[in-house]
């Protein structure tokens, strides 16, 4: 059993089976391993072994980013992925915090690279395009690997910086054991063998893709197809190129599912979608739409906590997990109480109910931010880590997400948590996407905000939507959102996480769409002119 995903790769040097496939080239797992060889033999001729041996890559997904990828497994040096989205001042502090020495990136992503060259240059950073002739020959001119380090179980493989939604991202460092141990853990859960093709189109710079998209692959003998995520052209890629399996993270299957549904939908070759952070409501259709199984779970860039979806997760829970998770006030430090509801399921005791989800024992797979002490020790208290999401329990220990620590809300002298208003919105048929957050109460506290985004070809009015809310008995009579805006689209990061700073930052009268207010004391919506 190979313990580090350097041995692993090794295993598979001999392998003829695809391992990439990707337009019309297919590699084989034997030629993928070799160019990840030769790849790490002409980086480590270039490198100061002084310095920290960190690989930057600008890059999308692309044969080149699985490529690295394998390049910094077999060679034992650290590659960081760089979010693409990133830009100026932001992605220089990026590559600078992570320490690299080499940043490769590629014709479509240089002229990004480009407008921080000066701050690449003054901390000594080559920049090398994999496009080019230099990189050619630097390839050809490699001789036989000799790795920096036989790697251990808990040495850094990869830095992935966190989504940025709460602050700036902070590098994550991902040991070897993680992506094999999920590797290995999730071809085994659902059942993925070298006949299986896995369509990986969320971020490679992203932890989801790592571990839930590139490991499993890698542990099973898959064959990968690096994509870029697209609603309107999913299903003919994964017609195109067989895709049996696919990751994601965020909102893409509402994406989606926000398409025009066609009678044919179900006829593709797709049998498991596995990721984290849908709602009930999308994996119930997209599994329906789709013909296949939709796995559902939590788990945070850090790796820290890790929870899945067992049979009989009531709705909107997203699991039990182990004797480890537990919701903690951060205040007390003491393990809030179990939830209570009343006979509609409506959360009675939410001020002492929702409390921050932590792992008791420790870190878990979280090695920690590089160089970033202040928010080592921000998230790693009291001998537990905090994962800075708000969530309570049942009595049966069923855990609910509640949103971030930066979603509580205080309307009218009550607390308020964005994520189980969220949930309700969700219930809409014509809703695609929905964001609650706070904005300032004019006298004192919050007010509820919401922003919506509909599916492609649906409509709502401001009476429908007081109806349903009407209906909804779980839902407190407080927590009706006073402000409505419909929008076509949310500021989100690379990894499909809605950046809800942005949209506090725009406050009630800021950003695009059709704005409703409801009536201070009243349950009507009008349209604001």
């Amino acid at each position: 059993m190979p313990e580090t995903m350097q041995q692993l790769l090794r295993e598979r040097a001999d392998d003829d089976q695809p391992a990439i496939i990707h337009e019309d080239q297919v590699t084989s797992w034997r030629d993928y391993v070799a160019v990840g060889g030769t790849e790490a033999a002409a980086l480590l001729e270039l490198v100061d072994r002084e310095r920290p041996v960190h690989v930057g890559a600008v890059l999308a997904n692309s044969p080149q980013m699985l490529r690295s990828m394998a390049a910094a497994a077999l060679g034992g040096y650290v590659l960081c992925g760089v979010n693409t989205t990133r830009r100026g001042a932001g992605l220089s502090a990026d590559i600078l915090r992570a320490e690299c020495q080499v940043l490769l990136t590629d014709d479509e992503h240089l002229s990004l690279v480009e407008t921080i060259t000066d701050d690449l240059a003054a901390a000594d950073v080559r920049v090398i395009n994999t496009d080019s002739a230099e990189w050619s020959e630097l390839l050809g001119a490699a001789g036989a690997l000799t790795p920096l380090r036989e790697v251990e179980a808990m040495d850094t493989f990869m830095m992935i910086f966190t989504s940025g939604t709460s602050g700036d991202p902070k590098a994550v460092q991902v040991t070897h054991l993680f992506p094999l141990f999920s590797g290995l853990h999730l071809a085994e859960k659902v059942g993925l063998t070298a006949a299986d093709v896995c369509y990986i189109s969320m971020p490679l710079f992203h932890s989801n893709a790592v571990a839930a998209g590139w490991a499993p692959a890698a542990c099973s003998g898959a064959a990968m197809v690096p994509a870029r995520f697209s609603a309107s052209g999913f299903l003919d890629d994964i017609r195109r190129y067989g895709a049996t399996y696919m990751n994601y993270v965020g909102k893409p299957l509402a994406y989606v599912l926000a398409t025009p549904e066609k009678a044919d939908d179900a006829d593709n070759p797709l049998r498991i979608a596995f990721g984290n952070e849908a709602s009930d409501r999308d994996i119930e259709e997209f599994s329906r739409r789709f013909d296949c199984r939709v796995v559902d779970g939590f788990g945070s860039t850090e790796l820290a906590i890790i929870i899945t979806r067992d049979e009989g997760t009531p709705p909107g829970s997203i699991g039990r997990g182990g004797e480890e998770v537990a919701v903690f006030n951060s205040e007390t430090l003491e393990e809030c109480p179990r939830a209570e509801f009343d006979e509609n399921g409506a959360l009675l005791n939410a001020d002492e109910a929702i409390g921050e989800l932590v792992n008791t024992t420790g870190a878990g797979y979280f090695s920690g931010y590089y160089n970033d002490p202040a928010a080592n020790q921000e998230r790693m208290r009291h001998g537990m880590y905090w994962s800075g999401d708000l969530a309570y329990r049942d009595a049966e220990g069923w855990v609910y997400l509640a949103g971030r620590t930066a979603d509580w809300m205080r309307v009218d002298g009550e607390n308020l948590a964005a994520g189980p208003i969220e949930r309700v919105l969700q219930r809409l048929p014509a809703v695609s996407r929905v964001a609650v957050y706070a904005v300032p109460d004019p006298n004192v506290g919050d007010q509820v905000m919401a922003a919506i985004v509909l599916r492609d070809e649906s409509e709502l009015t401001p009476g429908e939507l007081e109806r349903f809310l009407a209906a909804q008995a779980d839902l407190s009579p407080k927590a009706w959102p006073r402000y409505v805006r419909l929008t076509a689209t949310l500021p989100a990061t690379a990894t499909n996480k809605v950046i809800k700073r942005e949209l506090v930052a725009q406050g009630v009268d800021g950003g695009e769409g059709v704005l409703w207010v409801r009536q201070e004391r009243g349950t009507s919506y009008e349209e604001r002119g």
